[in-house]
C-alpha cells in the first residue's frame, strides 16, 4: 500500500500539510479527530506520515465537497475500522443518498414544468369556475399525497389559502389555490425550506410564472451532479485506503 500512494520516506506533518494542501494544524485536527489513521511517532516524538495519510486527507476532501465535512469525518472513522463489506454498504449508502436527492429534485422540475404549462385562470375563467371545480381539503391531500394536516400548516405558514365557506369554516381550494399547493408540494419534497418556497410562491402569486423555481432546481441538479463526481473520485481513494487491510481485519486505532 504504501508503495502506491507515496513511497516508504516518512512525512511530517508540514510535509503532509503541503503535499495535501492543507494546514499543519488542520493535519493535526484531522488526525485527533480520526479521520487519519494514528501517526508514527520518531524517537523525538515527531509525527511521521505515509502515503495512506496522503490518501485519506485527498478521500476526505472529496467526500467533504460531496456529503459535508461531518459525514466525511464519520465515514473514514467508519471505514477504517469495520469489515470490508460493512465498510463497502457505507460508501454505497452515500451514493444512494445523493441519488435520492437527484430523483427528488428530478420530480419536482416535472411538476413545475407541468404547472408552468397550465394557463393561469383569467378574471372571466374564474367568474365560470363552480364549487364542483373546487376541492375540499381531504380531496386535495389525496390528490398530492400528504396528510391534512400538512396542508393546515401549510396555510398556517401562508402557503396554501383556501377560501373558508359553511358557518364551519370548511375549506375550499379553487383552481388557482391548487395550483400554489402543487407548487409547494413539489418543492417541499424536493427538499426547500419553508422560507424558500414562501418566496417562490409569493413570486408566483404576483407573476403568474415558476421559471424562477425551475432555475433554482436546475441549479440544484447542478450541484448534486458535481458532489456525485466528487463521491467517486472520494470512492477511488477509500478504495485504496480498504487495499491497506484484508477484508475483515480491524485496523487499530
Amino acid at each position: 500500500m504504501e508503495g502506491s500512494t507515496g513511497g516508504d520516506r516518512p512525512l511530517t506533518t508540514a510535509a503532509l500539510a503541503a503535499a495535501s494542501g492543507y494546514s499543519p494544524q488542520q493535519v493535526r485536527d484531522l488526525e485527533n479527530l480520526g479521520v487519519l489513521p494514528p501517526a508514527e511517532r520518531g524517537s523525538n516524538n515527531y509525527r511521521r506520515f505515509g502515503g495512506r495519510h496522503l490518501v485519506a486527507l485527498r478521500a476526505y476532501r472529496g467526500l467533504a465537497t460531496a456529503v459535508g465535512p461531518v459525514t466525511a469525518r464519520r465515514t473514514l472513522r467508519e471505514v477504517r475500522t469495520l469489515p470490508l463489506d460493512e465498510a463497502a454498504a457505507v460508501v454505497s449508502a452515500l451514493h444512494v443518498e445523493l441519488t435520492r436527492l437527484r430523483t427528488e429534485a428530478l420530480e419536482a422540475v416535472a411538476a413545475l414544468r407541468a404547472i408552468s404549462t397550465e394557463s393561469e385562470p383569467s378574471t372571466a375563467s374564474d367568474a365560470k369556475e363552480t364549487s364542483a371545480d373546487a376541492m375540499s381539503i381531504g380531496e386535495l391531500a389525496e390528490a398530492l399525497g400528504v396528510r391534512t394536516s400538512t396542508l393546515r400548516f401549510w396555510e398556517r405558514e401562508g402557503l396554501v389559502l383556501p377560501e373558508r365557506v359553511t358557518s364551519y369554516g370548511a375549506r375550499r381550494y379553487r383552481q388557482h389555490v391548487i395550483r400554489e399547493a402543487r407548487i409547494t408540494a413539489a418543492l417541499r419534497a424536493a427538499g426547500y425550506g419553508i422560507p424558500a418556497v414562501r418566496a417562490t410562491v409569493e413570486t408566483v402569486r404576483a407573476l403568474g410564472d415558476v421559471d424562477g423555481p425551475l432555475e433554482a432546481l436546475q441549479g440544484r441538479l447542478t450541484d448534486l451532479a458535481s458532489r456525485t463526481v466528487a463521491l467517486v473520485a472520494a470512492g477511488a481513494d477509500i478504495a485504496a485506503l480498504l487495499g491497506a487491510v484484508e477484508p475483515g481485519e480491524v485496523e487499530p486505532g
